[in-house]
């Protein structure tokens, strides 16, 4: 399995509103729950997959979206932040490599674990 970690790692800052431009992109039967703002942008989760921006370049008009099903997650690990970690972590395993997400305090790690789990259990 080959590591795509370095490319494969993102940070969610908040929940934010789920917007209304990821219509686009969706698929039939496909239903967004929660969206995080990430450092330039938003990562939607739907009940079929992550969803992850990242624009680049300097005018960020460029973007590339990154796409996660939840079918390709073979295990995930979660851990909360302690008393002087600031972030909260969720690993993921998948065909492809091992991705991370970073948590910032404020986002609940516990919602978006049921979230994962009520996918891929």
């Amino acid at each position: 399995m080959t590591d795509v970690g370095a490319i494969m790692e993102w940070t969610f800052y908040e929940e934010v509103p789920i917007p209304e431009e990821i219509q686009e992109v969706l698929v039939e039967g496909e239903i967004p729950e929660v969206a995080y703002r990430t450092v330039r942008d938003v990562a939607v989760i739907t009940n079929k997959r992550f969803i992850i921006a990242d624009k680049q370049g300097i005018t960020g008009k460029k973007v590339e979206i990154y796409t996660i099903p939840f079918k390709s997650i073979d295990m995930y690990s979660s851990e909360n932040a302690g008393r002087l970690d600031f972030n909260a972590e969720i690993e993921f395993w998948t065909r492809t490599g091992k991705f991370k997400l970073n948590l910032n305090k404020k986002v609940d790690i516990r919602k978006l674990d049921r979230i994962i789990a009520s996918h891929i259990l």
